[in-house]
């Protein structure tokens, strides 16, 4: 006899059929896709193209927006999600609907913004030409662009986890004698370590995919500004599909690989949990 509490069985077999289907179709296929398009000419025509000049500019383009952006806004992540999760002050909610900010406008919004503030014609477009500074069509427009777009991943990462945890032990701490950045160091940072680090890679992720807020500032000079993402949309715009594909599915790639690391370091998070109760 069937309890009264257990699902039937065709909510338990048929949700997650229906959720695997799903999957397939909308991640699955189109990955799947881009690798065997990116392949199939072959290995050397794929490598060819990822070794263009432009191509390796835009990955280098691609690699040093990230190794900049990443760790301002690791920093930045940690402040935020530290004071929202372990302090109480004026203004609290408004600091989370800043952080969140980023997901809810639009990325090229968020590129406009920065044309308007540091273009040649926005309101410190002047004073930055007078002092021969470039920020939009240049390397500080994309990292401003990228550290907007890609700030709510560590911070709403660590938010959670440390609301849930509570402030007991940084106040014995803080009881003891500890200094702030002393119960931050021992106590605090050590509980969200894993946590921190799929928030990290979730960051850099995104940081190496991203394309409106990139693409407004810039300027889409060839061998300069693309990314990687935009380097794809030149070359598939001008019909170099085997191109095209390469570098999209290097950008899959890594994403897979972000996926998968970020996946351990759940597992992991997990078994630590399970150690400690």
């Amino acid at each position: 006899m069937r309890s009264a509490t257990a699902d039937p069985a065709a909510i338990r077999w048929g949700l997650p059929l229906l959720a695997l289907v799903l999957a397939t179709i909308i991640f699955a296929l189109p990955l799947a896709a881009v690798f065997a398009e990116a392949l199939r000419r072959g290995w050397g025509v794929a490598l060819a193209a990822i070794a263009e000049p432009d191509t390796l500019a835009a990955i280098q383009l691609t690699l040093l927006v990230a190794a900049i952006s990443v760790p301002v806004n690791t920093v930045g992540g940690i402040a935020a999600a530290w004071a929202v999760a372990k302090h109480d002050f004026p203004g609290k909610r408004l600091l989370v609907t800043w952080i969140e900010l980023p997901f809810s406008v639009s990325p090229v919004i968020s590129g406009l913004v920065f044309v308007l503030l540091f273009g040649a014609q926005g309101y410190f477009g002047p004073w930055l030409r007078e002092r021969d500074i470039q920020i939009i069509f240049a390397l500080p427009g994309l990292v401003l662009a990228t550290v907007f777009v890609t700030f709510p991943f560590v911070a709403r990462t660590l938010m959670p986890l440390m609301q849930e945890q509570g402030r007991s032990e940084e106040e014995a701490a803080a009881t003891l004698g500890a200094s702030g950045w002393q119960t931050f160091r021992r106590v605090t940072l050590p509980n969200v370590k894993w946590a921190l680090l799929a928030g990290v890679l979730l960051c850099n992720a995104r940081a190496m995919g991203e394309f409106g807020a990139v693409s407004v500032v810039s300027g889409h000079i060839r061998g300069q500004t693309n990314t990687m993402p935009l380097h794809v949309e030149i070359l598939y715009n001008e019909y170099m599909f085997a191109g095209a594909f390469a570098v999209a599915a290097l950008l899959a790639l890594l994403g897979v690989v972000t996926l998968g690391a970020k996946a351990v370091l759940e597992r992991a998070s997990e078994r630590r949990l399970g150690g400690a109760a």
